[in-house]
């Protein structure tokens, strides 16, 4: 049955994951907490929070559309290794895997939102990058994706404390989740664990007073399918 979790596009989207209860995946041993989804629970568009018990696994499976994952505690283990707290993974369309954990661990995950075979595998260690500047003071950058021909592109950002950057448009849209500390904009205060999606043509006054580390992507709300 398809069902849609944040499924429309054109409106301003948040999720506080803290105050989600976890739900079971067929795994038994898995646990997630979706801030996205549209079509069926286990083959639709998602975003969530995953959870691994310790020595937990999934049977081996493919990725229709591609895979993302920000590996953000524990160790996340498949047959290419052993992906511990601060890895990036982008699967490709068609990429297959049997995951799983020995000790356990937390993800970030996105699922069949990354379409075309022509797409790069990516795996990084985001802790051996170093912070590059950007134009807005206060603020500095790890690029994770970026791959001309797809419209979509990810990062981390870091905001030093009393950040104020200005209002910052999103022509194209964007969707982020906050690692570290915590921001504020004119409607909230979201601390670590928010999970928000701004539409296209969007504009945000973002502004932090003790420091933040954000996962940002733009461009991604090309390849989502709206669902109600």
């Amino acid at each position: 049955m398809s069902q849609a979790i944040n499924g429309d596009l054109s409106i301003r989207a948040v999720a506080d994951t803290r105050q989600m209860p976890w739900t079971p995946s067929p795994s038994g041993s898995v646990w997630r907490k979706r801030v996205h989804q549209v079509g069926p629970p286990e083959s639709g568009q998602v975003t969530s929070l995953v959870r691994y018990e310790a020595h937990s696994s999934f049977p081996a499976h493919e990725h229709p559309e591609g895979e993302e994952i920000l590996v953000l505690d524990g160790v996340f283990s498949d047959e290419r290794g052993d992906w511990p707290a601060g890895t990036y993974l982008l699967n490709p369309e068609g990429f297959r895997h049997t995951p799983g954990s020995a000790p356990g661990c937390l993800l970030f995950v996105k699922l069949r939102q990354f379409p075309g075979l022509e797409r790069q595998s990516v795996a990084i260690d985001t802790h051996r990058l170093d912070w590059q500047a950007d134009p807005r003071p206060g603020v500095t950058i790890k690029t994770l994706y970026q791959q001309e021909g797809f419209q979509d592109s990810m990062r981390l950002e870091r905001w030093a404390a009393h950040t104020d950057a200005g209002p910052i448009t999103y022509p194209r849209g964007m969707e982020l989740f906050v690692l570290e500390g915590e921001f504020s904009d004119d409607l909230g205060v979201y601390g670590p664990g928010c999970w928000m999606r701004l539409p296209a043509g969007s504009e945000q006054h973002p502004r932090t007073t003790g420091g933040c580390t954000l996962y940002i992507k733009t461009g991604g709300l090309a390849y989502l399918r709206p669902g109600t």
